[in-house]
């Protein structure tokens, strides 16, 4: 398998960090991508399903995790999330999205957080990953369908209007998602700014699906510093609080509040 981009294996060196404090049970990923946090949960024991708009998308993980579905514990369906009906499902443990709720207007990502309300069991929690600092607005944000990009004060303002405890933040990826950016925005710029004439949704169903050479897809020589032993060092430092407003990528979990 090829290396995964450096941004992305520190965030999902954090995410198996906070799954570690919590009992495996069920959950929901919506906007699934190419499968690596699903790869997580699944990985800690946790079974569930991802959701996506894209076929393609989902056909990919349905390849990846074919031993996963045959054994009953994933499965990869093309649904739309705002169309799952709490009374036919399962109660949940955990909604997880890794940027997904900044693809929706202001209305919609209300609406997320309300449908995961009704989802969840009694003491579950939402894990959500968003792109942050709205000072680093660029390329990427429009070819992808961005609405927004998140700082503290925006997630803190949203729990409060959905009713939900913002239980835990954290910033992650600085500094090297920051030194890096000049080059992202080149690359893409370079491949995808053909992206920019597409229809929100379009460039929201194509942003799980991306193959850009040193962007989203590296060789495979570059292993050997694209690993979480090479970048253990950045993991360190990317939590040190004082960087969490520079940060490029914002970790969140949070809980409905059942008493409000």
């Amino acid at each position: 398998m090829l290396p995964l981009p450096p941004g992305t294996i520190l965030q999902l060196m954090y995410l198996n960090e906070r799954l570690s404090k919590l009992k495996p049970g069920l959950f929901i990923e919506v906007g699934p991508g190419s499968g690596e946090v699903s790869n997580v949960l699944l990985k800690k024991g946790w079974r569930g399903c991802a959701y996506d708009l894209e076929d393609e998308t989902i056909l990919r993980l349905q390849e990846r995790f074919k031993v996963e579905i045959n054994k009953g514990s994933y499965q990869a369906s093309t649904k739309d999330f705002f169309d799952l009906n709490p009374n036919l499902i399962e109660g949940v443990d955990l909604i997880i999205s890794s940027m997904v709720i900044e693809h929706l207007p202001d209305e919609l990502e209300s609406r997320f957080m309300e449908k995961s309300s009704l989802l969840l069991n009694k003491g579950g929690r939402m894990i959500g990953l968003v792109p942050s600092s709205p000072n680093h607005w660029g390329i990427e944000d429009e070819i992808a369908g961005h609405f927004r990009r998140y700082d503290i004060d925006r997630l803190k303002s949203l729990m409060e209007a959905v009713n939900y405890d913002l239980i835990h933040t954290k910033g992650l990826t600085f500094p090297i998602s920051n030194f890096l950016l000049p080059i992202s925005n080149y690359l893409v710029r370079k491949s995808e700014s053909v992206k920019i004439g597409l229809s929100n949704l379009e460039k929201t169903k194509r942003s799980g699906i991306r193959d850009v050479s040193f962007k989203t897809k590296f060789p495979s020589f570059l292993g050997i510093f694209l690993n979480e032993i090479f970048l253990l060092p950045f993991y360190w430092f990317q939590k040190i609080p004082f960087f969490t407003s520079k940060s490029l990528v914002l970790f969140f979990e949070a809980k409905p509040n059942l008493n409000g």
